[in-house]
């Protein structure tokens, strides 16, 4: 069957950890992971709950191929009502440690009411209690997974924990596991801070779960890998350059936000691309680049591992940074980077490392400094409030703002708030780039429009991992479309958001719909799960997730209003590149983006949707 049929609930408040079977009956309906939490928190919480109360809920789930020789069977989500917007938050991680649940016999954990002192959940098969955390609270994400596995003399104990942006309930906070991979996005770790918990810690030696047809999931496993092998991106450009392949690409489209979105290409672009990270420095003539790596069960590989400058002036005094640790991804970079014009490919690396070390998402992180950044230019922010002088370009303020905004000193409690309501305090919303509180990723949406349809529908805020839009408006996958035209992009979006929802719910990572469609989830999980998981079936569980989020988030408040982009995408036009002269469609696609939903005008459900999909 796939799923291990139990899960953790944790009475945070009685301190208590009790057992209850899964419900199955959901798990056929909405898979697992994203779909699954989703399902249960929905049920169990009022819309409107203020996310940094204890009546929020926080959940960590996993799908039914995570733990499996699935490729890429590591995943796991964090499921919660979001405190940087107010709405559904589901952040999804790789890494070991949703295997690892897998392998201890539970699908889910459940984090109900608030501590009244610091604790951790410690899992190790059968036991699941509550220890205090006491000694771990006010330290790094990175000495909380050292001093758990001393504390349990166990160095195969997997750690997902927060630093101090969750503890100080910095918004965009992230919850981090295996010290550089996080669920990392709409302020999940400030959830856990707010209740007080500081880690999970997993060890799990039962395996993994029963499978439906065992010789049947090998084989078909087995062909999904072939194809991951033989695709051009997933078999080659990730695996040699990571999603940090994207860099000169998108900037050459003229779809690289850069400034705060004043601009669309990055003069700096080169040097902080994936080939720049792989070259050898004129320092120390080494790369900044050491080696690739993999999550659990991944046949990809596109993670990073790098080597900062020991010489750059972030570091120079501070050994602790030397080593061989998580490097720049894709998203990161260009948030770090070209989003506030710094081209200081080490001094990028030095604020990535903060964000690991602290638990920060570094999107939301960067992006809110290209408001601070423009905000200073026009004058509205001084140095003596900020306490650094902050130009568009200032690697030494990107750095500064890293070391405050992680630990909550001075202007850095403003940062931590994220772009919307800095901005609003300081008389500019609209330099906010963002979509419902949450930051726009690495993708202009002026030079690629079905990202601008994408990032103003998006349940979660700006998000490009909820419909990728940019694997066929820029490199032709399945199909290739016209990036610059309106014309078919809701058909696209509805079809990309349906299909990344099922593969979210299964347990595999995204990039591998670089190469497969959703037939390919569809035969593994059949395998894995039974047969009833057709190609339609898993096509209606997505878009069953899909509209399950848009409902909650409209209980909450939502409406048709803040499925919009800030002026600045509607209204300037991009200054150079292809899509020179051209503002985001946004106008003209969400009409029929309604209409083929099965909303109303306002973007609520209608009654027919609802009873096709069982809502």
């Amino acid at each position: 069957m796939s799923w291990a049929g139990t899960i953790l609930r944790v009475d945070l408040t009685a301190g208590t950890v009790k057992k209850e079977p899964l419900n199955m009956a959901w798990a056929r309906e909405y898979l697992g992971s994203r779909g699954l939490a989703s399902k249960y928190l929905v049920e169990e919480i009022d819309p409107k709950v203020d996310p940094l109360s204890p009546a929020n809920k926080i959940i960590w789930s996993t799908g039914p191929l995570t733990g499996t020789m699935a490729s890429t069977g590591g995943r796991y989500t964090v499921v919660t009502k979001g405190p940087l917007t107010g709405a559904i938050a589901c952040s999804n991680s790789g890494g070991y440690w949703g295997a690892e649940l897998k392998f201890a016999g539970y699908d889910m954990v459940i984090f109900e009411g608030k501590s009244p002192k610091p604790v951790y959940l410690y899992v190790n098969d059968d036991v699941a209690e509550l220890r205090d955390a006491s000694h771990l609270w006010g330290t790094t994400v990175w000495h909380t997974e050292e001093q758990l596995k001393k504390d349990h003399q166990d160095p195969l104990l997997r750690i997902s924990s927060i630093g101090g942006a969750g503890e100080n309930q910095v918004l965009f906070a992230a919850v981090v596991n295996d010290l550089h991979r996080a669920a990392g996005r709409s302020g999940v770790g400030a959830v856990m801070g707010s209740k007080n918990l500081k880690a999970v810690a997993v060890r799990g030696t039962r395996g993994g779960a029963a499978l439906a047809d065992p010789k049947a999931f090998l084989k078909v496993t087995s062909e999904k890998k072939q194809i991951l092998k033989d695709n051009a991106v997933t078999g080659q450009g990730l695996p040699t350059y990571g999603t940090q392949v994207l860099m000169n690409v998108i900037n050459e489209v003229g779809a690289l936000p850069t400034r705060n979105h004043r601009d669309v290409q990055f003069e700096g672009a080169k040097d902080i691309s994936a080939e720049a990270m792989a070259t050898p420095r004129k320092t120390d003539g080494k790369a900044q680049l050491v080696t690739n790596q993999a999550c659990f069960g991944c046949t990809i590989a596109c993670g990073r591992i790098s080597k900062i400058d020991k010489t750059h002036f972030s570091v120079e005094n501070k050994p602790q940074y030397w080593g061989a640790s998580g490097g720049l991804e894709y998203e990161a970079a260009w948030a770090l980077g070209a989003a506030n014009g710094v081209g200081d490919l080490e001094a990028l690396q030095y604020a990535n490392l903060i964000c690991n070390e602290h638990g920060m998402d570094p999107i939301s992180f960067g992006a809110t400094i290209g408001a601070v950044m423009e905000l200073y230019e026009m004058g509205v922010l001084t140095k003596e409030q900020i306490g650094v002088e902050a130009p568009f370009g200032s690697a030494k303020a990107l750095c500064e703002f890293a070391d405050m905004t992680a630990r909550g000193e001075g202007f850095g409690k403003e940062i931590g708030q994220g772009s919307k309501r800095l901005c609003t305090k300081y008389g500019h919303p609209e330099l906010s780039m963002s979509v419902k509180g949450q930051e726009f990723p690495a993708y202009d949406s002026r030079g690629i429009q079905g990202m601008g349809l994408t990032y103003a529908t998006s349940n979660r805020g700006a998000c490009h991992l909820r419909s990728y839009t940019v694997a066929s408006e820029i490199m032709g996958i399945p199909v290739k479309t016209d990036p610059l035209t309106a014309e078919g992009k809701p058909e696209l979006v509805i079809a990309f958001q349906d299909a990344t929802a099922a593969f979210d719910a299964a347990g595999v990572c995204i990039f591998t719909s670089f190469a497969w469609g959703l037939p390919d989830v569809a035969d593994q999980v059949a395998a894995a799960c039974g047969p009833e998981f057709t190609l339609e079936n898993m096509a209606k569980i997505g878009e069953r997730i899909w509209n399950m989020e848009r409902d909650f988030n409209n209980r909450a408040g939502f409406t048709s209003k803040d499925d919009t982009l800030p002026p600045r995408l509607l209204n300037e036009p991009a200054k150079t590149g292809p899509a020179k002269g051209l503002v985001n469609k946004l106008p003209e696609m969400l009409p029929k983006y309604y209409q083929l939903r099965g909303w109303d005008a306002d973007g609520q459900l209608k009654a027919d949707t609802r009873v096709r999909l069982g809502l």
